[in-house]
């Protein structure tokens, strides 16, 4: 006698991905890997006596000493009601001088005290052991470092209001 077998079960279909699944979306891996980041950073910001945030601006100042503080705000793109509590507890701390522009009053100049300028050297180690502690060489983070940038420019430039000269 033979053996009269069926068609065989068809595979079942691969599912599509949940479009509002938490694991799909850009920006909650953005934002757990930025909430990560600054964890990893606060130990040894703490040695130096810096919050995050801190850092960031002592970043900006390194970088470009006697910047106002519109500029400051510009490039880490906050505004001066984060600003100013930063920028007094970092004069508080002696790392830095908040100054009126010569030329102009009411712009407020930011410039780097000796001790500020010597907390440079102090976090120069800073990049390298925060690489490590990610299990990456520099080398490998700059590029994504680079995409994520060219990610902020392009949502940036999406969302900028058009400029009536254009």
């Amino acid at each position: 006698m033979g053996s009269s077998r069926g068609p065989a079960p068809a595979e079942p279909a691969a599912a599509e991905p949940d479009p509002l699944a938490l694991a799909s979306q850009l920006c909650f891996a953005l934002y757990a890997s930025s909430l990560a980041i600054q964890r990893r950073y606060r130990e040894p910001l703490a040695v130096l006596g810096l919050t995050y945030p801190q850092y960031l601006v002592m970043l900006v100042l390194w970088a470009e000493d006697g910047l106002s503080v519109s500029a400051l705000g510009t490039r880490l793109m906050l505004d001066s009601g984060t600003l100013t509590p930063l920028l007094k507890r970092l004069a508080a701390q002696g790392l830095l001088e908040r100054r009126r522009g010569t030329e102009d009053e009411r712009r407020v100049e930011l410039h780097l005290s000796p001790a500020g300028r010597a907390l440079r050297r102090r976090a120069l180690h800073l990049p390298e052991q925060m690489a490590a502690a990610i299990g990456c060489t520099p080398e490998v983070l700059r590029p994504m470092v680079e995409e994520l940038h060219e990610l902020r420019r392009a949502l940036h430039d999406e969302l900028a209001p058009p400029n009536p000269q254009d």
